[in-house]
């Protein structure tokens, strides 16, 4: 059985953030993520991680301006200085947390910059971070997201750029966040992917497809991308990072009971 997460970023939103912790803990969950820690103390978040036996496994660097719609810097020229104080301090949150992957955000598409000038800085961003990252033994990962639904200009949005970008990076220490919603978007075929790709993922995600809820809503048959995803050899977390329809532990049928 693949070890599951529950993003706390969009399951049991019906709670306060500092509930969920316990709330994913009481439903089955030993491993939690969320997309962004900094707005809390560090302390504060590690204090709900032990008071609940819980482990975190992922959080991203910081992504700009995120309220006002940016989704990463890593590829604009003129905020690299930002992106590397960004990154120190992602590295406090991680080191504190005992977080070992650290996800980073492409962002969109700069109509006022020429394609090479915005892969060009997300290369050399990538490298810089992989390289202090290693230092501190986490594991960068990069994330294809889809530009058809879900975020319509999003730069590395295919396998294929994220692949690209891991060889042109050329450091051992990058490697692919694989979300099944997305990847379903924009690619299909999700079990041939996985099989594919497995050597340069590190970290799993997933929703149904269409509408980003939970398993059992959409096209996918997840029972069978599971045992998949069992049968690879896959060792890494698979976590749970949908719109729940109902309240979130009705949605929760999928998770096997724990023997």
């Amino acid at each position: 059985m693949p070890k599951f997460a529950a993003n706390l970023t969009m399951l049991f939103t019906e709670l306060p953030f500092e509930q969920r912790f316990s709330a994913a803990k009481e439903a089955g969950f030993d491993y939690v993520e969320y997309l962004f820690p900094y707005e809390w103390e560090a302390t504060t978040l590690a204090e709900y991680l032990q008071q609940h036996a819980l482990e975190q496994v992922l959080f991203n660097l910081p992504p700009g301006r995120w309220d006002e719609g940016e989704r990463g810097i890593a590829s604009l020229p003129v905020r690299q200085t930002e992106f590397r104080e960004g990154l120190d301090l992602a590295i406090s949150y991680a080191t504190t947390l005992g977080v070992s992957r650290l996800n980073c955000l492409s962002g969109l598409i700069d109509p006022q910059l020429t394609s090479l000038e915005q892969w060009s800085t997300l290369v050399d961003n990538l490298a810089y971070a992989a390289e202090h990252l290693a230092k501190h033994d986490i594991k960068l990962l990069i994330e294809p997201i889809n530009s058809r639904i879900d975020m319509p200009g999003f730069l590395v949005d295919t396998l294929g750029k994220a692949k690209q970008l891991i060889q042109d990076v050329g450091h051992e220490n990058l490697a692919i966040q694989f979300d099944i919603y997305h990847m379903q978007v924009m690619h299909g075929d999700i079990a041939r992917l996985l099989e594919s790709h497995l050597d340069l993922i590190q970290h799993i995600q997933f929703a149904d497809n269409p509408g980003r809820n939970e398993p059992g809503t959409g096209e996918l048959n997840f029972e069978f991308l599971f045992s998949q995803i069992d049968a690879l050899g896959y060792t890494g977390f698979v976590s749970a990072e949908y719109r729940p329809s109902v309240n979130t532990r009705d949605s929760l049928g999928w998770l096997p009971e724990k023997s």
